[in-house]
């Protein structure tokens, strides 16, 4: 099939698109570049720079492609800031899906995948508890209602334009070419400290000095295995928590990642970041169902830690 990628030059989107290409599927990106990387993306792809925002760029981007199937990774991602830039987020993630959306149903395209959050959507889950799908949505971030209002439009795309969707909601995902620039994921930013000698932060889930908020760490391997499945139309729930369960504190990823690489750090400790959510943590039971099991977590941070040792 023709897939179309958008945010495949980034961290979660590359993956995606190699995966598609290694099963035989003939793959472009639409990516602006902003925080995707040229080189994440194959030689084998067809990459075209549009920023999902500019609706006749979008336009344009689908007449020349003529997509059949579209997975929508292009997003602002950060809590932090769309707690400062709510604007701005919902600028990219609600007015720029649209336009993603509404070319899909211009150009018929067959099944949309759409890169939700599990992390951010459910809200607090409670100690002890692992939210499923189904569980009542709480965004708490602009990043999580930004993306909740897409997942409330996609049941419209099926009934007036019978464009079938599939929602994944992401877990706290990790992984090799994930950025530790700027706001990326704890997991990167804590191995490119490591490596680089510096000391390690552990933001506060209440107050500062505690473990650090509580989170489901997936691997973008499951990731891609979902999307995988997502475009070949093999999963027949609208919505899919792709996680591991298992919780985490930020503290014991850092100390994992120190035992991974062989390095000891200093670790400091930082008060709550606005936006942030105390614990979070899915129900992987469909999950599992439909994907098969999940990377252990060491496993996963060894691999992740060695790439990023290799690359410094």
């Amino acid at each position: 099939m023709r897939v179309m990628v958008t945010g495949g030059a980034g961290f979660i989107g590359s993956h995606v698109a190699d995966a598609l290409i290694e099963a035989g599927h003939e793959v472009s990106v639409l990516d602006d570049l902003s925080t995707g990387n040229r080189d994440n993306v194959s030689q084998r792809a067809q990459l075209v720079t549009v920023d999902i925002r500019d609706a006749d760029a979008v336009e344009r981007a689908f007449a020349e492609l003529r997509p059949e199937v579209v997975t929508h990774q292009a997003a602002q991602t950060s809590v932090s800031v769309s707690t400062r830039e709510p604007a701005r987020d919902a600028a990219i993630n609600v007015v720029g899906s649209i336009n993603v959306l509404e070319a899909c149903v211009r150009h018929d395209v067959q099944r949309f995948v759409f890169a939700s959050t599990g992390g951010a959507i459910y809200g607090e889950v409670p100690e002890g508890e692992r939210a499923r799908v189904g569980w009542p949505t709480q965004p708490l971030s602009p990043y999580a209602c930004s993306k909740l209002a897409i997942e409330a439009y996609l049941p419209m795309y099926r009934h007036e334009h019978g464009l079938p969707f599939t929602v994944l909601r992401y877990a706290n995902v990790y992984g090799p070419r994930q950025d530790p620039h700027g706001e990326a994921g704890v997991v990167a930013i804590f191995c490119l400290r490591l490596l680089e000698g510096r000391p390690i932060q552990i933001n506060a889930m209440r107050e500062t000095g505690d473990p650090g908020c509580v989170r489901d760490y997936v691997s973008v391997d499951d990731v891609v295995r979902a999307n995988l499945m997502a475009v070949a139309g093999k999963i027949e729930h609208d919505i899919l928590n792709v996680c591991t369960g298992v919780p985490s504190t930020t503290l014991q990823i850092a100390e994992a990642l120190q035992h991974a690489l062989g390095i000891e750090a200093e670790l400091t400790f930082g008060p709550r970041r606005a936006g942030d959510l105390e614990r979070s943590v899915l129900d992987p039971s469909i999950t599992h169902e439909v994907i098969g099991a999940t990377r252990s977590l060491s496993e996963g941070l060894a691999d992740t830690a060695r790439w990023f040792r290799d690359r410094s």
